[in-house]
């Protein structure tokens, strides 16, 4: 019997972690509050996670360095809550590895849908995750485990990537030397159509690039397809 998904919530403020709670609970998911990064961190030692809902202003370590120490040690996908009009810091959770964010105030509801699609993606990124003969792929002397979910460099070193990394970098993986419109990436990843000014698949790209390329600036495998896109360019052996 598959267990419903569990939700970590990380958030001081005693009556949005209640009404998440009962209002998440209703909806067939499991919950779990806590009010700083201590509780936090004692909760992933008890229990597994499928999701963090991460407030972003916490007392002690704040939203963006449990982020960062989170993005480290684990790959549970994880969505930001920010003051409303916090822009830079929405960027900088994004950069960081944050799969979305949510600016307050909100509504469960909302919340809801957001976290209901960073855990589809999670479990299925596309034609490629369908198929259950895949076991992983290699690409110039890198090598993915995708049963593992380990990104291995040509020196032997595993890299760590958040969820919305690891979704991306199979999304390419999957559709080598092709173009991949932002549109198209924002929807298999994310669930949503692009807004005029998003900005959070190009922020996503550039991560993947911090991790796997030698020159960020001069990429090698992701290339950027100027007015269409991105492409990876590289020969793409899947594993089976």
């Amino acid at each position: 019997m598959q267990t419903s998904p569990h939700i970590l919530v990380v958030d001081d403020d005693v009556e949005i972690c209640r009404l998440l709670k009962q209002y998440l609970e209703k909806s067939g998911l499991r919950v779990s509050t806590v009010c700083d990064g201590r509780q936090m961190q004692r909760a992933l030692d008890q229990a597994k996670f499928d999701l963090i809902v991460l407030d972003l202003m916490l007392p002690g370590d704040d939203g963006l360095t449990l982020l960062k120490r989170l993005r480290t040690e684990y790959a549970i996908p994880v969505i930001m809550l920010t003051a409303m009009g916090e822009e830079a810091d929405r960027i900088i959770g994004l950069e960081l590895g944050a799969d979305d964010y949510l600016p307050k105030p909100f509504s469960p509801r909302e919340l809801l849908a957001r976290a209901r699609v960073v855990l589809k993606r999670t479990r299925n990124t596309g034609p490629v995750d369908d198929d259950d003969s895949v076991k992983g792929f290699r690409f110039s002397g890198w090598h993915i485990n995708h049963m593992l979910r380990e990104v291995c460099s040509p020196a032997g070193v595993l890299v760590a990537l958040s969820s919305g990394e690891y979704k991306l970098l199979h999304i390419f993986l999957g559709r080598p030397n092709r173009v991949l419109t932002r549109d198209y990436l924002l929807d298999v990843t994310q669930g949503r159509e692009a807004g005029p000014l998003d900005r959070s698949i190009d922020v996503l790209v550039s991560r993947l690039r911090l991790r796997l390329e030698d020159d960020a600036r001069n990429p090698q495998f992701l290339k950027t397809i100027r007015g269409e896109g991105y492409l990876f360019a590289a020969n793409v052996e899947v594993l089976r």
